[in-house]
């Protein structure tokens, strides 16, 4: 289903969570789960995976995660705002000590000039208070390939938010 190099990076990252003793959440919109998926691909990933979100709706959005319909309203469901919203949301609504979140236009359609297909963000929110952001613009590039380079975005992040948290 997956890319084989995002098998081999998330029993890398499963295996750093352990030996972190932190817990993760997902919150996904775009990726409809394959991140969750992906993480709980693996035996004993219970020791580490504690919940996921899929909030492909805004209406999920505000309902599961308590994003704010107005934040929506105002800066549109992809953005860096309620990427970090969904995160901070996953977080609230969970006892993990850090959670992923993710919303894009996966495509065909969907896209406009000032948020074409491709664009992804994707935030990380630790219970310390700190959060990470990323943007990309993947283009329209089919999608399937941009989810998967959603999960890989989202991998990323989260290892760059373990190493800060981390000693």
């Amino acid at each position: 289903m997956l890319p084989d190099d995002l098998t081999k990076r998330t029993a890398e990252l499963l295996d750093t969570l352990k030996a972190s003793g932190l817990r993760v959440a997902t919150a996904e919109s775009c990726t409809g789960g394959l991140i969750a998926g992906l993480l709980t691909e693996f035996p004993g990933s219970s020791d580490v995976f504690e919940r996921g979100f899929v909030t492909y709706s805004n209406a999920a959005k505000c309902d599961m995660l308590g994003v704010d319909a107005g934040l929506i309203a105002q800066a549109g469901a992809v953005s860096r705002e309620v990427a970090l919203a969904m995160a901070e949301g996953a977080l609230r609504t969970s006892p993990a000590d850090l959670s992923v979140a993710v919303t894009g236009i996966a495509g065909p359609g969907g896209g406009t000039p000032d948020k074409p297909v491709g664009l992804v963000h994707v935030a990380v929110a630790c219970r310390d208070g700190r959060s990470w952001h990323q943007e990309s613009r993947f283009g329209d590039c089919g999608r399937s390939e941009i989810r998967h380079l959603t999960v890989s975005s989202a991998l990323s992040l989260l290892r760059q938010a373990i190493s800060a948290t981390t000693p």
